[in-house]
């Protein structure tokens, strides 16, 4: 049975939303969900999901262009990695401040301050990571990298990103092209591409591949990767074809130096190419530098959800403990903790935050930075239940930051806040809270 095809329909935009797209309403008081468009729009939309009180969908012929609206760089894929490419990026600073205070709004909370979204001014060639998928053109027979249509499981074929590192693009460039040599190798064979690059340029990459029979590179091949792409390291790794993800199987080949360094506040850290790292260094700094300005000296500090310890190891002064539950990150932390001889100050658990509550007491300055679900309830109840004086939360949801700062509010006050820009073109915010008790 064929999959029936959705309607294309006709609506005035009214606003943006939490997750980025602009809402309008149907005929009916249907709520529809759009990519691509702007407020103040009338646009034609292609649905892609329809459900009795909702819908989704992607615009496909704009009517009436906002006064907001500009050319996205890349005309063909942005919706799949920076749906905001189309507005200004004035209007972009304002709506993220918008959908922040919106979500304070949401819980009954009054920010106490103007909100303000930190931005280095840089919207494009921030990112120093990249996954691509892979697509074969029927036509040319010819292998492409790929993105994933945005709301399908159709793919586009690519050049690259315009929010990557120019060495990122180049590098997967030059696999391409290699493996374009290679009459043998198909799309279907090839799960994704990760690469990274660090501040100077250096590039190291993983291909993911579905056969642990995979033909391995060549030394010729791969100084060629390294002449044309500025790569430095290589793995081939085995992913398990019956998960999505870019899992890691096994390890297949490896050439080069995978492992990466970059500075952060002054202090190096190294890093694997699929481990957690900062995407966008600079603004991480900035928030980290406002951060700093909360963390008392003399007061030790905890850390959760740690990741690798960036914010442990810069700002979390001569007693910190770090807890982060990725095994793989705790190793990095670890490497980082021995090579800066820290390791009389700075305490490494490998635990979920929640089950690391013994670590939260009332003597002690809690760091928060929790994915985007939020502060675990196990969290939020030992907080209530030891009262520590300062909690400084970074979040990248602002709207589950929002329910865990009215859940500790009868505790806690908001002392300041801000907002950073670590996702130009994309509807990503990053908001800081402090938070002190009453």
């Amino acid at each position: 049975m064929s999959k029936k095809v959705l309607p294309v329909v006709n609506v005035t935009l009214d606003k943006i939303v939490g997750g980025g797209q602009a809402l309008g309403t149907l005929e009916g008081g249907r709520k529809l969900f759009v990519w691509g468009g702007l407020p103040g729009e009338n646009v034609e939309v292609q649905m892609t999901k329809k459900k009795s009180n909702l819908a989704e969908g992607i615009v496909v012929e704009v009517l009436t262009p906002s006064k907001e609206r500009v050319l996205p760089r890349d005309e063909e894929s942005y919706l799949s990695t920076s749906p905001w490419q189309i507005m200004n990026f004035e209007s972009e600073q304002h709506y993220k401040s918008s959908l922040i205070e919106e979500a304070f709004e949401l819980h009954d909370i009054v920010l106490p301050d103007a909100i303000e979204v930190y931005t280095d001014d840089k919207q494009y060639e921030y990112r120093n990571k990249l996954e691509f998928s892979w697509y074969w053109d029927k036509e040319s027979e010819q292998l492409d990298l790929a993105f994933y249509r945005r709301g399908t499981h159709g793919k586009i074929p690519v050049e690259g990103s315009s929010l990557a590192h120019p060495s990122i693009n180049r590098a997967a460039i030059a696999i391409r092209n290699l493996l374009r040599s290679k009459p043998d190798i198909r799309a279907f064979m090839l799960k994704t591409l990760l690469v990274r690059c660090d501040g100077a340029g250096n590039v190291a990459l993983q291909l993911y591949v579905k056969d642990q029979a995979f033909v391995q590179l060549t030394g010729s091949e791969l100084e060629l990767l390294k002449e044309n792409g500025n790569i430095i390291g290589f793995e081939l790794i085995f992913s398990n074809p019956k998960s999505p993800a870019s899992v890691i199987t096994e390890r297949l080949q490896s050439w080069g130096t995978t492992t990466l360094t970059d500075t952060v506040l002054g202090v190096p850290f190294d890093y694997a190419v699929e481990g957690f790292f900062q995407i966008n260094i600079p603004v991480y700094e900035q928030a980290l530098r406002d951060m700093k300005q909360w963390v008392s000296e003399g007061i030790p500090t905890v850390d959760l959800y740690s990741g690798v310890g960036t914010i442990g190891l810069t700002i979390g002064g001569n007693d910190v403990t770090m807890v982060e539950i990725n095994e793989h990150a705790v190793r990095e932390m670890k490497r980082n903790i021995t090579a800066l001889d820290r390791e009389k100050a700075v305490k490494a658990i490998l635990a979920p935050s929640e089950g690391a509550l013994e670590y939260i007491t009332s003597d002690k300055t809690i760091i928060v930075d929790p994915p985007r679900a939020g502060l675990h309830e196990d969290i939020i109840t030992k907080l209530l239940e030891t009262k520590p004086k300062r909690i400084i939360y970074l979040s990248c949801n602002p709207v589950t930051q929002a329910r865990d700062v009215a859940r500790l509010a009868e505790v806690y006050g908001v002392k300041s806040h801000r907002g950073y820009n670590f996702f130009p073109r994309t509807p990503h915010i990053e908001h800081l809270i402090i938070l002190d008790i009453r």
